[in-house]
């Protein structure tokens, strides 16, 4: 078994999907109900095969915060985008394969969205890394 975080990109992505273009709070509470409803189904569906470790939406506020120093206060912010512009929430599961975390994955992806259509958004797939990569000479 082998761990894989699945982070929810309702902004992002390799390609726009018509569907998943909508942001949230435009859509009605049913369908804002119907899609949470799905992302706890497939939480269940997980658990039950025994691959579901934890998963969690994200508020759509968050800060970047770096040390910059030893008595000065805190940098917030940044130049780049942040991962609230991004990444909408995550679930973290344990699986045999790269393969069935794709599966899980594209499972997650089908959520309805506007409409009651599966809005495709993209999922990224990533392992835990398990260790350090060797560097060798």
């Amino acid at each position: 078994m082998a761990k894989y975080l699945l982070l929810k990109h309702y902004r992002g992505g390799p390609q726009r999907m018509p569907d998943g273009d909508v942001p949230m709070d435009r859509w009605t509470p049913e369908e804002i109900s119907a899609h949470m409803g799905f992302m706890d189904h497939v939480a269940d569906t997980l658990r039950e095969r025994g691959e579901f470790v934890e998963g969690q939406a994200l508020s759509p506020d968050g800060t970047f915060v770096r040390f910059d120093g030893e008595g000065r206060p805190p940098v917030t912010d940044g130049p780049f985008a942040e991962t609230k512009d991004l990444v909408a929430g995550w679930m973290v599961i344990d699986v045999d394969s790269e393969e069935r975390a794709h599966e899980a994955a594209a499972f997650l992806s089908s959520a309805p969205g506007p409409g009651g259509r599966p809005i495709r958004e993209w999922i990224e797939v990533r392992a835990f890394l398990e260790a350090p990569p060797t560097v060798t000479e």
